[in-house]
């Protein structure tokens, strides 16, 4: 039943808090090892962890740091080959019982390699009623000039009366638990930065014949905002704070290698595996890296596998530009102080076709001008006609505020090719 926890942590206060949580949670905390990259300043305070046989410390200065993906290959080479492998952020809280929950979900797969992963629901340290209550699934938002897939959290659907896991395309870093012999088999890539670390591990553990799943219950919770953080590495990382290769350069060399990966991958030990093809990935996901397309059953976020598709799908999808107008006195009450607005386009079934919400500087933006017409500018692929869309607020304290729905006026976007050029 050993479990090696994997945290990679820079300059994160939490870092401490989120261990003990994972300690007094679990329910067997003897069999817990942890392996730590602790990136920090000398004025940080040392772990107090040091004297525990349980736990493996990487003790780096935060100049030597190379991000996330290579402090999590760091601490891999830490792995001794424990039972099971969990991956956290230095950001969590833990449900009661948490190993427990996640050695019987792993049970509940009935696969021989399976993964758990997600993106947890949201809280915010301090906050106690801050903890969401629903699981999450990945769900396709869209991809980046790269090729890179981009995901966000949506509920389960039906999830109450679910017992077992549900198959899943995606992979999340902050929270991935798996059997011990996925650290041999996956080995992080210590080149890469950040965005597009996701999408290829989820693509190499499928090809080295691991099958992917989300919980269908709630084990941990992660805090996404890092409002509370004063450093982060991509602040930090300048060299007119000391450090020889600047964020950005590091950035970019991992987007050019992850591009590369995707529109011609490779076997080998930062690359794929040989259970299964990328191809083969592709059909199970839907999705299209050579043509940056995603099919409308995975927009929708159904189960996969995905159904069969034709070959072309691909080239048959559509560029849909639409356009909403929007005037501001017909706004529900609290629609300018909201978190965000849902922006979703339904087909002729009200089936939902694509989903882009409204939120940060967007919003801000949105509602920043003097004039009463808001006009909002979406273009997406899709195989199916958008035919009606809605506008659907949320606010905190408030919940869900008033739907504005209406029709949609489209136009077919050019042709162009994954590049962007005619």
């Amino acid at each position: 039943m050993s479990v090696f926890v994997s945290i990679a942590a820079y300059r994160d206060p939490e870092l401490v808090p989120t261990i003990r949580d994972c300690l007094a949670k679990a329910r067997w905390p003897m069999d817990l090892r942890f392996g730590i990259c602790w990136q920090h300043g000398p004025e940080e305070r040392s772990l107090p962890f040091q004297g525990d046989p349980r736990f493996r410390i990487l003790d780096v200065d935060w100049r030597r740091s190379r991000g996330a993906c290579w402090a999590r290959s760091e601490i891999m080479g830490l792995y001794a080959g424990e039972a099971h492998f969990l991956q956290l952020d230095s950001h969590h809280r833990c449900v009661e019982d948490w190993d427990a929950r996640l050695h019987a979900q792993l049970e509940r797969t009935g696969s021989a390699r399976p993964i758990l992963s997600t993106y947890a629901p949201a809280f915010t340290p301090g906050d106690p009623a801050s903890f969401g209550a629903e699981p999450t699934q990945m769900h396709f938002a869209e991809f980046t000039p790269q090729a890179i897939v981009l995901f966000r959290a949506t509920p389960i659907p039906d999830w109450r009366g679910r017992t077992a896991p549900v198959r899943a395309r995606f992979l999340s870093a902050h929270f991935l638990f798996a059997p011990g012999r996925f650290v041999g088999d996956v080995r992080y890539d210590p080149d890469l930065y950040f965005t597009g670390e996701e999408i290829t591990l989820a693509v190499r553990a499928f090809t080295h014949g691991y099958d992917l799943f989300h919980p269908t219950e709630v084990v941990v919770w992660h805090e996404y905002t890092r409002a509370y953080r004063a450093h982060k590495h991509w602040s930090d990382h300048l060299r007119a704070k000391g450090v020889a290769v600047e964020w950005h350069e590091r950035d970019r060399a991992s987007l050019d290698k992850v591009q590369r990966f995707l529109e011609g991958p490779w076997v080998g030990p930062d690359g794929c595996g040989t259970a299964r093809t990328v191809d083969e990935y592709e059909a199970y996901a839907g999705v299209s890296f050579k043509h940056r397309r995603a099919q409308d059953y995975t927009r929708q976020g159904l189960e996969p596998p995905n159904p069969p598709a034709a070959p072309d799908w691909a080239e048959r999808a559509v560029r849909w530009q639409v356009e909403i107008d929007l005037d501001r006195v017909t706004l529900p009450a609290g629609a300018e102080r909201a978190r965000f607005w849902y922006v979703g386009f339904h087909d002729t079934a009200e089936h939902e076709i694509h989903r882009e919400d409204v939120e940060g500087p967007e919003l801000r933006a949105l509602l920043g001008g003097d004039g009463t017409r808001l006009a909002l500018r979406r273009a997406f692929d899709s195989q199916r006609e958008p035919a009606s869309w809605t506008v659907w607020p949320y606010a905190d304290g408030q919940g869900w505020l008033d739907r504005i729905q209406g029709p949609v006026s489209v136009r077919r976007a050019p042709v162009t090719t994954p590049t962007g050029r005619p």
